[in-house]
């Protein structure tokens, strides 16, 4: 199965640093499924105020690195030329669920899965885990737009 590094993400996704937090996508399976990496660093921008002395990657950069490996996995998947100046927008976020705190200095696995699509809206879920724990689950939309 194919692997994505960061470089070749950054060339699919709008985002860079300190934003860009895929940082490998692999197990690709094309328009299905993939899983993303996100190396949860100490020194990682939030963690000086959330919380000090005591931090824990928010649940909404939880969401946010969903939402990363999917618009990753969607635009490395369909024709480049279809997604030529294009955007991949998160349009809602459904049954997040939040079940162990992610602390610094663990690589984060995501595993998400496209359930469905429908013209230029997607669908899909995915379960995050920290050495097989799970730590957060959700289901969640995105639709393609023109970049302006």
């Amino acid at each position: 199965m194919e692997t994505l590094n960061k470089d070749q993400i950054s060339k699919l996704l709008p985002h860079r640093e300190p934003m860009l937090l895929i940082d490998e996508l692999k197990d690709i399976k094309k328009l299905q499924s993939a899983t993303a990496i996100v190396n949860v660093k100490k020194n990682s921008f939030y963690v000086d105020g959330h919380f000090p002395g005591q931090p824990v990657m928010p649940g909404v950069l939880i969401v946010e690195a969903f939402g990363q490996a999917a618009a990753a996995l969607t635009a490395h998947g369909i024709d480049k030329k279809t997604y030529e100046n294009k955007l991949v927008y998160l349009m809602s976020v459904e049954k997040a669920r939040f079940r162990n705190p992610v602390i610094p200095d663990c690589k984060l696995e995501l595993k998400i899965q496209a359930i469905r699509s429908h013209g230029k809206v997607w669908k899909y879920k995915g379960e995050a885990f920290v050495s097989e724990k799970k730590m957060a689950d959700a289901q969640w939309s995105a639709t393609i737009v023109d970049r302006k």
